[in-house]
Order: structure tokens, then sequence, then C-alpha cells
């Protein structure tokens, strides 16, 4: 899997048969780092500190969250124990919004070099995946990562910054953030 990454590919499991698929998409979505949208009302809710930020407090927990979409997931039983065990291996991180001891939003992905891959998001309150993904990035830039790949531009990310590039800019912006020794975690 970690192989995968760091040639620009990444798996999705096929909701109806569970078959793990493998992409490349071209164009290809990151957010840089400096150009992170937070809105007026993410400010506040940033200023106010609506929701406490955990990082690697409950990774299976994010995941589980991701994956429970009334329409339907491509976060498989099987995603959950690989993902898990590069969790394990300190390569795969969550970052958690709480509210009073609740987990009510949060996203995870994988961290290589100075690349961060981010795999999926989830709220269950308004703004708490945006603030769990202000905390990321926030993260990144203190760790001196240089790369947030977001795979593809939702209207959702759009409203945050993300953007797209050629595959080939990608994978030159990935090479070179490869090459860099940046720790997400401790």
């Amino acid at each position: 899997m970690e192989a995968a990454y760091r040639h620009g590919v990444f798996p999705m499991a096929d909701e109806g048969s569970g078959e793990v698929l493998w992409f490349r998409p071209d164009p290809r979505a990151i957010i840089p780092l400096d150009g992170f949208h937070v809105s007026r009302s993410l400010k506040r809710r940033l200023r106010l500190g609506s929701f406490e930020i955990g990082i690697d407090t409950d990774f299976e927990g994010v995941m589980r969250a991701c994956g429970d979409r009334p329409e339907g997931t491509w976060i498989s039983e099987e995603f959950i124990e690989v993902y898990a065990a590069l969790h394990r291996a300190g390569k795969a991180h969550s970052v958690e919004a709480w509210r009073e001891g609740r987990l009510v939003g949060g996203c995870y992905g994988v961290a290589l070099g100075g690349a961060f891959m981010a795999e999926s998001m989830f709220h269950r309150e308004t703004d708490a995946s945006k603030v769990a993904l202000a905390g990321l990035v926030s993260r990144l830039g203190d760790r001196r990562f240089t790369l947030l790949d977001v795979q593809y531009v939702t209207p959702h990310l759009a409203s945050l910054g993300a953007v797209e590039i050629p595959r080939r800019e990608y994978e030159r912006r990935l090479a070179e953030a490869l090459k860099l020794d940046c720790r997400f975690a401790g």
C-alpha cells in the first residue's frame, strides 16, 4: 500500500463487490498549505474553541465514522484493517474534532515524507470536519510538510481552497515531498 502512495496511486473498494480498485486521477486535487481558505464562520469557531482538536486519539473511530454514510461507502472492513496497520506503523494518522468527550468530526490519511494523502473526512456537527481539516493544515504547516493531496475536488473542498493540478505536476510535487523528513506524530 505504501508503495502505491509513493507512486501517486490510491485504493478504493468498490461499494458493491468490495473489490479493491486503484486510482491515479488526472488532474489531481490538492489543498495548497498556504491556500487553505478559512471562512469567517470557521474563524469564529476556531477562535471560540467550539471543538477540541485531537491527533491520533481515535484513528479507527474516525475511519468508521467516515464509512458510516447512508449512500454507502468504499471504506470496507479490509480497508479499516490495512489502514489501522499503517497507523500502528506511524504512517496513517487522524485529526479529530471533539465536543464534550464525543467524536464529532475528523479526517484521516497517510503521511510519507513531507506529503499527506488525505483519504476521507466526516462530521456529526456543523463545521466539525472543517475544524479537523484546519487542524490538519496547521499541523502540516508547523511540521514543514509541503503537499496535502485530497485526490478529487468536491464543491466542499473547493470552498476550502482545493485546486486541481495536472498529474505530472502532482507527481513532481510528490517526489519532492517524499525527499523530506517530516514527522506528523509526536
